[in-house]
């Protein structure tokens, strides 16, 4: 009899605190509801993502037509001012200066591009080899040392 009322006892228990869940714990409809939202706004920012990638893609599309059109253009506008214009002085031509990078030969446009790298260059100056400045021994003439090396 006794087990009895365990059982019985048991079981009025787990359907009381299934009730007491049931009702304190929000509901499982508003968990998949609140899921179902999430789902749909991971797939509404892919979107907006994949939208914006194709958006600058474009962009640079038109940005890069856009500016071999203008560099066309300059290059018209800068070929026919010397012939429009020709009295025109040098200085007051808006477009001598592009004319003049233009109307270079070939070997003057490749001395021209060295002497800019060489401008954009880092200096020459740096030691060849150690120069033992942060050593705690006496400084010695690194110039030297390569003497004693050629020798």
């Amino acid at each position: 009899m006794a087990w009895t009322y365990a059982l019985i006892g048991l079981a009025i228990g787990i359907t009381i605190g299934f009730m007491i869940s049931r009702f304190t714990v929000p509901s499982i409809k508003d968990q998949k509801s609140l899921k179902q939202d999430l789902e749909k706004s991971k797939y509404e920012l892919e979107q907006y993502r994949q939208e914006l990638v194709d958006h600058f893609a474009t962009s640079a599309t038109m940005l890069e037509a856009l500016a071999k059109d203008f560099n066309k253009m300059y290059d018209h506008m800068a070929s026919t001012s010397k012939e429009l214009m020709p009295n025109l002085p040098e200085q007051d031509n808006p477009f001598s200066a592009r004319l003049d990078e233009m109307t270079l030969s070939p070997e003057l446009n490749k001395k021209m591009a060295h002497v800019k790298d060489e401008i954009n260059s880092p200096p020459k100056d740096y030691a060849n080899g150690a120069s033992g400045l942060l050593k705690d021994e006496p400084l010695s003439d690194v110039s030297a040392k390569k003497e004693d090396k050629i020798a």
